[in-house]
């Protein structure tokens, strides 16, 4: 499987799970949740008392702000159980914030650990047992049942179409939802991955509500 094509197909997987929750053009992304992998790493830095595991997660030039951050962690864990679980706390947000600061998206804060997606867990279940093969495979079912279902609708509302005014909107209104679907779908294959995504696509979403 080509590179470009396993992105298109991962990024997909996230969108179609956030198509059944809440509808289209809108994505999620899970590195700001307390068993994300940011958060993971970040546990493991504090642990250990090595900030390497971390610097991936941020720009270099924002390699500062995290350093100084962690430092300032590691002085106030010292302090007692309670001051290290604020410090702690504080160091995740810090990191997380300049981690999706530095992809485009924004930060409102640490969400719970089961905040996490399933197609998104699976995505990293995926990654530990080195195959992507049953992911894939959930994904185009998925899919193709997310299409087809909107396909069918419409073909059964075209069927009708010149009977009556009402009839010919509700083709319309199948129609638009079938063909803007598949094309939404295209188009998220078609680009590279990326948190802004989130933001894109909500104005996306914003912008056909609008209509």
């Amino acid at each position: 499987m080509k590179k470009s094509t396993l992105v298109g197909i991962m990024t997909l997987g996230v969108l179609l799970f956030g198509v059944a929750l809440v509808g289209l053009n809108k994505a999620y992304a899970h590195c700001d949740t307390l068993n994300g992998p940011v958060v993971k790493d970040a546990q493991m830095a504090l642990e250990k008392g090595d900030i390497i595991p971390v610097l991936k997660w941020v720009k270099k030039e924002e390699d500062p702000e995290i350093r100084a951050a962690f430092q300032s962690a590691l002085v106030e864990r010292a302090k007692g159980a309670e001051a290290k679980e604020k410090a702690d706390m504080k160091f995740f947000e810090t990191l997380v914030r300049i981690h999706r600061a530095g992809e485009g998206a924004s930060f409102t804060g640490l969400k719970p650990a089961g905040a996490v997606e399933p197609i998104v867990a699976e995505a990293d279940k995926a990654l530990e047992i080195g195959s992507v093969d049953t992911l894939t495979a959930e994904m185009s079912e998925h899919l193709t049942s997310e299409v087809k279902e909107r396909f069918e609708r419409a073909l059964e509302k075209k069927k009708h179409v010149n009977e009556s005014v009402d009839a010919g909107r509700e083709y319309v209104e199948a129609y638009i939802e079938y063909v803007h679907y598949v094309e939404h779908v295209d188009k998220v294959v078609a680009s590279k991955a990326g948190h802004h995504h989130e933001e894109s696509e909500e104005s996306e979403q914003e912008s056909h509500d609008a209509k």
